[in-house]
């Protein structure tokens, strides 16, 4: 059994990740700590797991193997570094870090202590993903030209965000750092190349301390570009992502949640547009993380995705405050 210590209750997915270890027979929560004490008491008694007043307390106990990380982004260096040097396994929310030298600090201590690390990046594993991504390996769509994915919801205009959401201090961002992680990881993905340079325009409908409206550009050096965006002001926007390439088109949920292709390099995608079969999912992050700590292997890949994540948001948070399209290999390593 993975015995685990839940680091704070502060994103509105901690309760989803508790459920999964709750559920899961190889796992389960023992011990709490969070900045907010009341909270994590709260959250604590509900489990009958022990709460902790002292982070560093909490990972000194010895039968405590693995944390789950769902703190402020401006606390994820810090937790983690510690939580890394106590040798705890880590599952963390994205973003893993919010700049690239932070996150090199993080998988330094990582590598140094031996532990397990894995970053949620739940659409990875989702299976309209996969099966874009089989399109993408049999080049039914020729050179990739453009990819697009937008993810929004109506967070901040309905008011069932919480309001420490929309505080700079904690967040390091709005929208884009948070639901439009997930169209930016998914639009790295299916370009299959570095970006180059990243533009971004940020709006403020609600006024909030935090972008509400969000949209982001990378360039490549094959010509390829993506656009990425994420909003908390839209009541009926679909997620959505649309694949162009010099042969063909993929589109999914526009709206309705089918794959639909269109291409000249298969005789049966020719004429009209074809509706392709969505496989079933692959396990979530949070099982492949467990799997990890049992087999002793590492997350490759959704490491090397959580590392591009932060490249991209951090250039995309320095292009909206400066006013420019920022290259990312300016970014402090």
């Amino acid at each position: 059994m993975i015995r685990i210590g839940k680091i704070s209750y502060w994103h509105v997915h901690a309760w989803d990740y508790t459920k999964q270890a709750q559920e899961h027979p190889d796992a389960e929560i023992v011990a709490v700590w969070d900045e907010n004490p009341e909270r994590g008491q709260e959250a604590a008694a509900k489990q009958g797991a022990t709460f902790y007043a002292s982070l560093d307390e909490m990972l000194a106990q010895d039968d405590i193997d693995a944390v789950i990380v769902d703190a402020p982004t401006r606390m994820h260096r810090e937790v983690m570094l510690k939580a890394a040097a106590a040798g705890k396994h880590i599952f963390t929310e994205k973003v893993l870090a919010p700049t690239l030298h932070e996150v090199n600090e993080i998988l330094g201590a990582v590598e140094e202590h031996q532990v397990k690390l894995t970053v949620s990046l739940p659409r990875l594993n989702d299976g309209y993903t996969l099966a874009i991504r089989d399109i993408l390996d049999q080049e039914l769509l020729g050179k990739v030209t453009l990819v697009r994915v937008r993810l929004s919801h109506n967070g901040a205009t309905a008011g069932w965000l919480p309001e420490h959401f929309y505080s700079l201090e904690d967040c390091l961002g709005g929208a884009l750092i948070d639901l439009g992680c997930h169209p930016m990881y998914l639009t790295r993905l299916f370009l299959n190349q570095e970006a180059v340079d990243v533009s971004a325009q940020f709006g403020y409908v609600t006024g909030k301390e935090v972008e509400d409206n969000a949209v982001a550009t990378l360039s490549t050096a094959t010509g390829a570009v993506g656009i990425v965006e994420a909003g908390f002001v839209n009541n009926f926007s679909p997620f959505c992502i649309e694949v162009h390439g010099t042969d063909g088109t993929i589109l999914y949920g526009t709206p309705d949640e089918k794959l639909l292709i269109r291409t000249s390099r298969k005789e049966e995608y020719k004429d009209e547009w074809a509706q392709l079969p969505v496989p079933a999912a692959r396990e979530s992050a949070f099982h492949q993380w467990i799997g990890h700590i049992q087999n002793d292997t590492l997350a490759t890949e959704n490491i090397a995705h959580a590392v591009e994540l932060t490249k991209l948001m951090e250039a995309a948070n320095q292009s909206a405050r400066e006013h420019r399209a920022v290259r990312v290999d300016e970014l402090k390593a």
